[in-house]
């Protein structure tokens, strides 16, 4: 099966590759902070479209002159649902944010001591619209690439982006890319990111890599249009179990002795873990029709002009995947082992998806599509396992069916916008349904109102899981989760922008200490007999006086379940004080400040390296102490720098700051990095 998918995938691409028949209409085109740039009407799309094309055609073939230059909103980056941004090469505090070893915003995440480890969850966001269950092992896939965090690109000349960060200790972070239109309808582009940081802490090394590779096509009379991508990843861990009980006080206390962290014991150095993945997936499509009718109106009015687009969409996609967990020697701190030394559990998951999809456009009418689609799935393990008299499978494989819509609208203002999902045959049942309506009141005032439903059957580990240690194995018959969510968001320019989302979960599935075995950590999947009432309201505003700005984001979170089996704090805030200013007749551009983040004490999700997951604990709070981090950006040209001081306040306001329980989050640390974009 995987062979056949290999092959198959090659054969398409170099179809395509040498295929004959430019752009079909572009999606709307947002600007730096991702606002979608207002559409007038089918006609204005048409005529901008034409001046684009031909604009960008002229710019990929002719000369160096100093009139046709490309401009930097010709460097497009289009998203997995074809939402179009452009390079911004700009140093603004959402590029402080994101410059981190995940490279996207991470606030409502605690990182652990050493970079490419794990984060610890301080919020959730239940929106749901997968039919088939998760692979588990979900402490490992926050740096991991899943299809909607593959881009595409249109470039009229070669970009090449360089990322650079220290690390811990020995080690660093790089990420490095390169993209370029070979001609005005082919694009590829290739990128690696690599890190390997040695930690403060014994046995926590990390090494991680994420290779991608993407191409898309365009044929020139605009009939078919194709994208693909290839993604290799392979996330290392070494796994030391957090300290030891005995130390904790040690680090509490601020014992100069255990300052030096590597002398601080941990539970265990002889184990480590690592998530792998492949994926090969393509996206093409074929216009079956495209066509512009003029209406004639009476003279009082002015003619009007309808599009009409016919088109068919096919989505193969093959992903392999595996985790595995390796240790020398049996932990007593999980229990009893079927083999006390040189072990490894290896679960695997492959996937091959294939939705068929017609669309059909109508401007008058709105965007509709209809899909059908098959998953072929191979969950599990070698053997079988047989376990106090119980016999537990080593495979959940299948095939599952499923059909779905969506519709698309712009009427009288409003962007209104349904999708749903249903299975219709196989081991698993699930449906989805997703609505939202959004509306610019004013040219400064953006409000949008959403609504979610979905039942969706746990992930595979929660259902089947398999272990060297006795106390990790199970085979569970869960009941679908459900969830209904209503989210509410207003936006005020740069000034505010206030979220509020509302969720029930029937169902729900976590993990916890069996109650049952008490004398070892022996975690389980449960499901929540109850309903979790959950509530979120996220405010984000900036005041700016003259040079200086205060920049915050406010969350406050409210969960009511009889059993808290859902635990998050009440309050989690981040607050950044910065200068910024031109120097030197413009030459560099300076950013300056001081962040601040905090949230309140809560009973803190534990983390679990045989599963890689982490799991409700009741028994001790944390929280309520702040993290200051102290900042210097500059921007010269295309070239960001950034030097932090992270954590500059670890030694004074106490040792009392966690990851998860056991977990130590990192000390004070100067870190220094880079981002530089070449255009040639």
């Amino acid at each position: 099966m995987q062979k056949l998918a290999i092959v198959l995938f090659f054969v398409l691409c170099s179809t395509v590759v040498f295929g004959q028949t430019d752009p079909e209409e572009k999606p709307p085109v947002k600007d730096s902070d991702s606002t979608v740039v207002k559409v007038k009407d089918s006609a204005s799309i048409a005529n901008q479209k034409k001046q684009r094309k031909e604009s960008l055609l002229g710019k990929l073939t002719k000369g160096n002159d100093e009139d046709e230059k490309a401009k930097i909103q010709d460097y497009l980056i289009i998203s997995h649902d074809n939402d179009t941004t452009f390079v911004d090469t700009t140093l603004t505090i959402q590029k402080e944010y994101k410059f981190n070893y995940l490279r996207r915003d991470n606030f409502g995440l605690m990182p652990f001591s050493n970079l490419g480890q794990t984060y610890n969850s301080l919020t959730f966001d239940f929106q749901n619209t997968n039919l088939l269950p998760n692979f588990g092992a979900r402490a490992r896939h926050f740096n991991y690439m899943e299809v909607e965090d593959v881009y595409y690109y249109r470039v009229p000349t070669p970009l090449t982006e360089l990322f650079y960060k220290t690390a811990f200790e020995q080690g660093q972070l790089a990420d490095s890319f390169f993209t370029v239109n070979t001609t005005p309808r082919f694009n590829f582009s290739v990128a690696y990111k690599g890190m390997r940081s040695l930690g403060q802490y014994q046995h926590i090394l990390t090494s991680t890599g994420n290779f991608r590779f993407t191409t898309n096509y365009k044929t020139k009379n605009n009939r078919y249009n194709m994208r693909a991508h290839i993604v290799m990843q392979d996330l290392l861990n070494q796994e030391n179990g957090g300290l030891r009980d005995d130390m904790v006080e040690n680090f509490e206390q601020g014992v100069p002795e255990f300052l030096d962290r590597a002398i601080i014991e941990v539970n265990f150095e002889n184990a480590e873990s690592i998530l792998r993945g492949k994926r090969f997936h393509l996206d093409h499509s074929f216009n079956i029709f495209n066509k512009v009718v003029k209406k004639a109106l009476p003279k009082t009015l002015n003619d009007s002009t309808s599009t009409y687009k016919l088109s068919l969409n096919h989505i193969i996609s093959f992903e392999d995947k595996s985790f595995q967990f390796d240790q020398t020697r049996q932990n007593s701190i999980y229990g009893e082992a079927f083999t006390s030394s040189n072990f490894r559990d290896r679960v695997t998951l492959e996937r091959l998806y294939n939705q068929f999809e017609i669309n059909y456009l109508n401007n008058e009418l709105g965007h509709f599509s209809v899909n059908v689609s098959n998953t072929h799935y191979n969950y599990g393990y070698n053997k079988l396992v047989i376990f106090n008299d119980r016999t537990i499978t080593n495979r959940l494989k299948g095939n599952i069916y499923a059909a779905g819509g969506k519709y698309r609208k712009f009427y009288r203002g409003f962007n209104i916008q349904g999708e749903a999902g249903v299975n219709i045959a196989g081991d698993f049942t699930g449906n989805y349904i997703k609505g939202e309506a959004s509306y610019n009141v004013t040219d400064d005032i953006f409000a949008k109102v959403a609504i979610n439903h979905s039942s969706r059957a746990p992930n595979f580990n929660a259902l089947l899981y398999q272990s060297n240690y006795q106390d990790y194995n199970w085979q569970n018959g869960f009941n679908n989760i459900e969830i209904q969510q209503l989210a509410f968001q207003i936006k005020y320019k740069q000034f505010v922008n206030l979220s509020v989302d509302y969720s029930t979960i029937s169902d729900y599935v976590y993990f916890k200490q069996d109650e049952s075995i008490t004398e070892t950590e022996a975690i389980k999947a449960f499901q929540n007999n109850g309903t979790i009432n959950y509530l979120r309201a996220k405010l984000e505003n900036e005041i700016r006086v003259g040079k200086f700005a205060l920049n915050n984001t406010v969350l406050y979170q409210n969960v009511q379940n009889g059993n808290n089996v859902l635990n998050v704090p009440q309050i989690t805030t981040r607050n950044t004080l910065y200068f910024s200013s031109d120097l030197f007749k413009r030459a560099m551009y300076l950013q300056t400040g001081v962040t601040l983040n905090y949230f309140t004490k809560y009973y803190m999700n534990g983390y679990n390296p045989i599963l890689a997951e982490f799991y409700v604990q009741n028994e001790r709070e944390f929280g309520e102490f702040p993290r200051l981090d102290f900042f210097i950006n500059a921007k010269i040209r295309q070239t960001r720098i950034f030097l932090k001081a992270e954590h500059f306040n670890s030694a004074l306001t106490g040792y009392n700051y966690y990851s998860a329980p056991n977990y130590p989050y990192r000390d004070f640390t100067i870190r220094f990095g880079i981002v530089w974009n070449f255009f040639m």
